[in-house]
């Protein structure tokens, strides 16, 4: 696998070979994403999107905001404390324990306001197992935006939600992050929100170029 950063990108990789559970996924990749960009993968399951998500968050493991497709939210605990995990790596131990034991003034002002960005000001003190799949979905996003990063990197992160809520969402992604990079399946949104598509098939990327150059009709040639 070829790799190399350079001043002008975030992210760099040349003639690489990048692999899951003991499987190369994507070969030949060549892909550079520059600070600033909003850019969308596309292309149907198994392209190698999320095994590409993955692989661009371990490079630069600090500075990425991670919403991945399955959640892993903490089903018994509320979706306050699953928000405020987001900052978990950024507080001592005794200030964590001491947050889930009672709330603190500050994470409490700061969720209270995330949540009610994302709907889910009623839900604050509801533990995540009693909302529903969209809900849930929401509270994944909101640990991601909790960790306040510059680079937002998400695996569906809006697939669960309606198209009028994934509007919206995409758009506050948009806002609060530098770069953007995220798995879609709606080639609309990605047009929509995202400066760049890159289209994925069979591990390898056979699209790469400015939204502004393309039609959805264009992109949906990748889910033939």
């Amino acid at each position: 696998m070829g790799v190399s950063m350079s001043a002008a990108s975030l992210f760099q990789l040349q003639s690489a070979r990048i692999g899951y559970a003991g499987h190369v996924i994507l070969q030949d990749l060549n892909l550079s994403i520059a600070p600033g960009e909003k850019l969308a993968l596309l292309g149907e399951s198994g392209a190698g999107k999320s095994t590409l998500l993955r692989h661009l968050r371990s490079l630069r493991p600090q500075e990425v905001a991670w919403c991945p497709q399955q959640p892993g939210l903490v089903p018994m605990l509320s979706v306050f404390h699953n928000m405020y995990m987001g900052q978990l790596d950024q507080h001592s131990i005794f200030y964590n324990l001491a947050n889930l034991c009672y709330p603190l003034p500050t994470p409490r002002r700061e969720i209270a306001e995330l949540a009610l960005t994302l709907g889910l000001q009623d839900k604050l003190w509801t533990s995540v197992e009693a909302l529903s799949g969209g809900q849930q979905s929401r509270v994944n996003l909101g640990r991601a935006l909790y960790q306040r990063r510059p680079i937002f990197m998400g695996d569906e992160p809006v697939s669960a939600v309606d198209e009028l809520q994934a509007d919206q969402l995409l758009a506050l992604i948009c806002r609060q992050h530098d770069t953007v990079v995220i798995a879609l399946h709606d080639v609309e949104l990605a047009l929509r929100h995202c400066s760049r598509v890159i289209g994925l098939q069979q591990g390898k990327i056979v699209l790469d170029c400015q939204s502004s150059q393309v039609i959805a009709a264009d992109l949906l040639r990748l889910y033939a």
